[in-house]
């Protein structure tokens, strides 16, 4: 029902848009295509990567990893998010995948964090933007944030 209103807004915007100018409406449309046309594999090959994994480590495995306690835990699972490194469309599909797999919600809550918000392979492209000093406060801080709210998950779950 939520999607179906959203692109009923959308589509209305659209002519709405197209009613005012064409020409802008087209020129934007054109970029969006570009723009979609770029991204599309690197989307399509994450979602492949991620299903090859869920396909290939047993459920078992998984449960058994996003299960640990204590803070231990929490940063091997932070660590893991912190190497991989995904966009939130493509993240947070995997952890609901790993929520019905049995991992523990408050685990879960770290990975998704640094997942999404700590990039180790990203770092080069992001120092070379904001400076090897912010990237580095950034990035800790994002991860011992991702510790801290799995943590407080933990104890409000």
């Amino acid at each position: 029902m939520m999607s179906a209103t959203l692109y009923g807004m959308t589509a209305v915007a659209l002519l709405l848009s197209w009613w005012f100018d064409r020409e802008k409406t087209h020129r934007a449309l054109k970029i969006g295509a570009r723009s979609l046309y770029v991204v599309l594999p690197k989307i399509l090959g994450m979602i492949a990567l991620v299903g090859l994994v869920l396909a290939l480590v047993p459920p078992e495995l998984i449960t058994r990893l996003f299960s640990f306690r204590g803070i231990g835990g929490f940063v091997l699972v932070a660590a893991i998010g912190a190497i991989i490194t995904m966009p939130a469309p493509i993240a947070f599909p995997l952890v609901g995948s790993l929520l019905r797999l049995g991992a523990a919600p408050a685990t879960l809550a770290t990975f998704v964090t640094t997942l999404t918000m700590v990039g180790i392979i990203t770092a080069p492209i992001e120092i070379s933007y904001f400076g090897r000093r912010f990237t580095l406060i950034r990035q800790s801080l994002s991860f011992v944030t991702a510790i801290i709210i799995g943590l407080l998950m933990g104890v409000f779950l």
